[in-house]
């Protein structure tokens, strides 16, 4: 875990979130990359200056944030990026690959029965970098136990796992597998690979109607201080992917959500 980017954005948690990766960062000896996405105008009608204004505007807001945070001697790199925050975000992971993501849930989102905003949301489903999702107002805390919550337990891709294994190397942290059988379960989402099982410092199973039902049920035994769930075109989330915004009563934690890289 090398790079961790962090787009900002207007909202009021951009400090807070920043501090949060900032933090992190320091424990595992990675770089942040701060974005921040502007949107030009036409430059039709003589709007040239106009645009260095909107460019402005934006770099004196990404500056703002930084001088708000502690550095803690990590190496810190800001971008102002223009265009929409999805290509922005997918551009600059195809120059600087990204290991993590650390993301604010309600991004500029004020409704308060929203989980995971707009922005957020359409950075999840539509990208395939793990994400972090703090939770507004939470500072890093080294992971002492997360739960990693699935349907399919067969991990083909070594680097799903990667961010899992950090921890674990950094932390010592114990990762709690809770292996969830639905109605849509087949005989093969019932093998666990091996690359999970080296990881792995408990095992369960659980019969639900959905992942999120079982990581209720079992989420308070388990005490964990991070949720993990893995990003799949089949499986969790599957229709909360379908929109952007996600709201509580669908889903929501009170820890940070760890998700991994989609692998099928």
């Amino acid at each position: 875990m090398k790079n961790i980017l962090v787009p900002v954005g207007s909202t009021s948690s951009a400090v807070g979130n920043l501090q949060y990766a900032i933090d992190l960062a320091k424990e595992v000896d990675a770089f942040v990359y701060v974005i921040s996405v502007f949107k030009e105008v036409s430059r039709v009608g003589g709007l040239t200056k106009v645009n260095t204004i909107i460019k402005e505007d934006n770099e004196n807001r990404l500056e703002c944030v930084l001088s708000q945070v502690d550095s803690k001697g990590v190496t810190i790199i800001p971008h102002s990026i223009k265009g929409d925050i999805l290509d922005g975000v997918n551009r600059f992971n195809k120059h600087i690959p990204v290991d993590l993501m650390v993301l604010s849930p309600r991004s500029n989102s004020i409704r308060e029965e929203v989980f995971l905003g707009k922005t957020s949301g359409k950075l999840i489903k539509n990208t395939n970098i793990p994400a972090l999702i703090v939770p507004e107002g939470a500072t890093f805390q080294q992971p002492k136990r997360i739960l990693l919550a699935f349907k399919n337990g067969t991990f083909k891709k070594k680097s799903v796992l990667e961010p899992l294994k950090k921890f674990k190397k950094n932390f010592s942290t114990e990762i709690n597998v809770l292996h969830v059988s639905t109605p849509e379960t087949t005989e093969e989402m019932k093998h666990v690979s091996g690359k999970l099982k080296i990881l792995q410092s408990t095992y369960k199973t659980s019969e639900n109607a959905t992942t999120f039902q079982a990581v209720l049920e079992h989420f308070q035994s388990n005490n964990p201080d991070m949720l993990c769930v893995v990003r799949r075109k089949r499986g969790f989330f599957t229709k909360l992917w379908e929109k952007n915004v996600v709201l509580k009563k669908e889903f929501h934690t009170s820890k940070p959500l760890l998700i991994l890289s989609v692998q099928d």
